[in-house]
């Protein structure tokens, strides 16, 4: 039988995977996040009619004839190039800029996407709304601190749910002390503070000018309130009326069931010139009692909470895995990738931070497919699927002389 049937046949049967190819790829040019693949052929072994020879007794050599036995698939790459972002106004919604994948798991195996349409589940973990694979990343701790370094968790955001305050640490007084008073008088202020339970307390700031550019100030305590330590001292001014010293700013309060109050006063904003006396708080840290209400994801993964109380405290941080050969990846279904025995391991860390891309949010990453590329492709090879069935049906015919040799 001539070898052209069967080098025909190979042509056919690999351009019709080419052809599976395009026509997944073009099927995928709206999936979200979708790489898109191609085909690479090579040639298989070759019948060796006559070897080479080597030039002697001034002869030339001659060049080894060898007859192909057609073609094979070489490889199917996945194209990891990065796909155009697309807004959608989905706060969940997020598309890397750059290197990386989501972390994903099932409860039991690990995945990895660049499919980056979240949304909070039941529970309130941030889930792919496709498939329920859970994100994965660190949970902040009470503090909001975060440890990258720690094993990776589900990402929880209980709106609604979590109630967080904050003592009062600093004081600060601005505004001024009248430079016209006289010795003894006193100009009074309240200020209020936060106890770590989110209570507040009432505390009297009395300032009394003991003599030229100096003033006196001390705390008067509310009921249910004690001082322990400081809370008084003597302000000082220089000649133009600026603040120059404070001998003491710290006092520390004590109150029943809760952790003690230790404050620090800056008084380095207040003045003593001619007017009226105004010294009086502008700025306290602490927080009253307030529930989490809305949260935001920044560029590196962090997701901050927004409290009704104005606080803003990180909750925890998205994981970002890069591969040392990502075209290496395994395709599962869902937008989904594996790691094989030629991806290597997933480097897990932050997104920023060692070569891994940011973070977008409101926005997912489009289809990298070029259709015009496809159509292209889809001529070509169906062109030479043609040419190939010519080559078997040319085939045929001259067999078929052959056999009429016998009439």
């Amino acid at each position: 039988m001539q070898r052209s049937l069967f080098t025909g046949v190979t042509g056919l049967r690999n351009h019709q995977t080419k052809l599976d190819v395009i026509g997944n790829n073009i099927a995928n040019v709206n999936t979200v996040a979708y790489k898109s693949s191609r085909v690479r052929f090579q040639d298989v072994f070759s019948q060796i009619i006559h070897g080479a020879s080597a030039p002697q007794g001034g002869r030339g050599g001659t060049n080894a004839a060898q007859v192909g036995m057609g073609m094979t698939l070489g490889a199917i790459d996945v194209l990891h190039t990065q796909g155009s972002p697309q807004y959608t106004g989905v706060p969940t919604d997020m598309t890397i800029q750059g290197s990386g994948y989501f972390v994903v798991t099932d409860g039991v195996n690990q995945f990895y996407t660049r499919d980056g349409a979240f949304a909070r589940g039941a529970d309130g973990d941030l889930v792919n709304s496709a498939n329920g694979l859970k994100l994965l990343g660190w949970v902040a701790d009470a503090a909001g601190n975060i440890d990258t370094t720690a094993e990776l968790t589900t990402l929880n955001i209980p709106l609604g749910e979590r109630l967080i305050t904050k003592a009062t640490e600093n004081l600060v007084f601005s505004a001024n002390l009248n430079a016209d008073a006289q010795i003894g008088e006193q100009h009074v202020t309240d200020a209020l503070v936060y106890d770590s339970q989110g209570g507040v307390h009432s505390i009297t700031f009395t300032f009394e000018k003991t003599g030229v550019n100096e003033w006196e100030w001390q705390v008067i305590v509310p009921p249910g309130v004690t001082l322990q330590q400081g809370g008084s001292g003597t302000l000082s001014f220089d000649n133009n009326g600026n603040f120059a010293s404070v001998t003491d700013n710290t006092l520390s309060l004590g109150i029943a069931g809760v952790d003690d109050l230790n404050l620090t006063i800056d008084f380095s904003a207040v003045s003593q010139v001619v007017g009226k006396s105004n010294a009086q708080v502008s700025q306290q840290d602490g927080f009253p009692v307030g529930e989490l209400a809305d949260y935001m994801i920044g560029k590196t993964g962090i997701i901050s909470g927004i409290y009704t109380n104005g606080m803003v405290r990180n909750l925890g941080q998205i994981a970002l895995a890069t591969f040392a050969n990502a075209e290496g990846l395994t395709k599962a279904a869902g937008n989904l990738y594996t790691i094989s025995a030629n991806s290597g391991q997933a480097r897990i860390g932050a997104a920023g931070e060692e070569g891994r891309g940011t973070i977008e949010t409101s926005s997912l990453e489009m289809s990298n497919v070029d259709l015009s590329y496809e159509f292209t492709e889809m001529i070509t090879t169906s062109r030479a699927y043609q040419a190939n069935s010519r080559v078997i049906t040319t085939s045929d015919e001259l067999l078929q002389e052959v056999v009429n040799l016998k009439r």
